[in-house]
């Protein structure tokens, strides 16, 4: 058995038992890796897990431990494995699917469930061993809510002049807070595109400039002592952070907001994979208390009114935050984080200098494989 799991400990029996009941939520953050000659990945893909993408899939045999990896640097030609699925000696077959659950009527209840639910997840990170734990905080009320309940220390990754170290100065005041500074340089970026792009296997632009601000505050963490990281990531999927969400615009499919939410949840598999490696390359553990099976199920209960209202996204995650965070940072709206931190503008400007200009199609991403290229390993 080699099983890895999410910020909290997973074992076999657990799985074997999710298994056996078809249970996505068996009360865990996550997990993946090889179970009974079984490779298994959750629900919403919270850990990654990589299969050789030239294995014969015809063979009555489960894969060999040489052709699956936690990492894509340890195969030759790595393919994600879908989230919910197990592959044996039949190949990949999904056993777990998000459920569609109604919504919950009565709108206390379901705030309480969310607000009971976030802080299970956080005493269970707490459980693991929180004093080895920072916070990547942005100033948003999403890390801002896992820092307060956590009661750890705050990290912000940005250049001098960005909003996201602005953001996060003024809340770390407002809440009390002391709030250790990452400032970014150029050479800070340079220096790191070529191992994050190596770490998760990625180079497209986007990817890397989202990577790019995790990792270096992971880096700083680690140095200054800490093992773990916690992070806000997943409430934006979870709780209607996004505007296409809200006006239900072409790059949803969905004809409702619980829908759209729904398709949001789903895209978590394909994004987390380059966070928690980013992260793990980083030398810290990634820790997401808003992504545990028990604020998925509260979440997923929540109706309409409660994931966005004309005025306001993630209605009822702010309402549970309300409880604890000052006002200000309850209701503070927030960038992307590579555009909060700056670092998708300062990518974009070294690119240009080192001759890769706009009218060059996918300019950075270019410029991200060219520095990949010149490292070495």
């Amino acid at each position: 058995m080699t099983l890895r799991s999410g910020s909290t400990r997973v074992d076999a029996e657990t799985v074997r038992e999710a298994l056996e009941r078809c249970d996505p939520f068996p009360g865990t953050a996550g997990f993946a890796g090889e179970v009974d000659a079984r490779l298994v990945r959750d629900v919403l893909g919270r850990v990654p897990l990589f299969l050789e993408a030239d294995i014969d899939r015809e063979s009555s045999n489960p894969p060999a431990p040489a052709d699956w990896a936690f990492s894509p640097v340890d195969l030759e030609d790595p393919a994600l494995v879908p989230a919910g699925t197990v592959v044996d000696g039949d190949g990949p077959n999904r056993v777990w699917d998000l459920p569609n659950p109604d919504p919950e009527p009565d709108h206390d209840r379901a705030v309480e469930a969310v607000d009971r639910a976030i802080r299970t997840a956080v005493d269970a990170v707490r459980s693991e061993d929180a004093a080895d734990t920072a916070v990547a905080f942005s100033g948003g009320v999403d890390s801002a809510l896992v820092a307060e309940l956590l009661d750890a220390p705050l990290y912000v990754a940005g250049f001098p002049d960005s909003h996201d170290v602005e953001a996060a100065r003024t809340a770390a005041d407002a809440m009390g807070r002391e709030l250790t500074v990452v400032e970014l340089s150029h050479d800070d970026l340079e220096r790191a595109v070529p191992r994050v792009a190596r770490a998760t296997g990625r180079t497209n632009a986007m990817d890397v400039q989202i990577a790019l601000p995790l990792y270096l505050t992971g880096e700083r963490a680690a140095a200054d002592g800490f093992d773990r990281l916690a992070v806000g990531q997943g409430a934006d999927e979870l709780f209607g952070g996004y505007e296409k969400v809200v006006r239900l615009d072409h790059r949803v499919e969905a004809e409702t907001v619980r829908g759209a939410v729904r398709e949001q949840i789903l895209t978590l598999a394909d994004q987390l994979p380059r966070d928690v490696l980013a992260l793990e390359a980083a030398g810290v553990e990634p820790v997401a208390p808003l992504l545990h099976d028990v604020v998925v199920e509260a979440t997923l209960e929540l109706p309409t009114e409660l994931l966005v209202t004309d005025e306001t996204r993630k209605y009822g995650f702010r309402q549970v935050a309300a409880e604890y965070l000052p006002e200000t940072v309850v209701h503070r709206q927030k960038k992307a984080v590579q555009y909060g931190s700056l670092a998708a503008r300062e990518l974009d400007r070294l690119a240009r200098r080192a001759g890769y200009k706009r009218r060059m199609d996918d300019h950075v991403t270019k410029y991200v494989r060219s520095l990949l290229e010149r490292e070495v390993p």
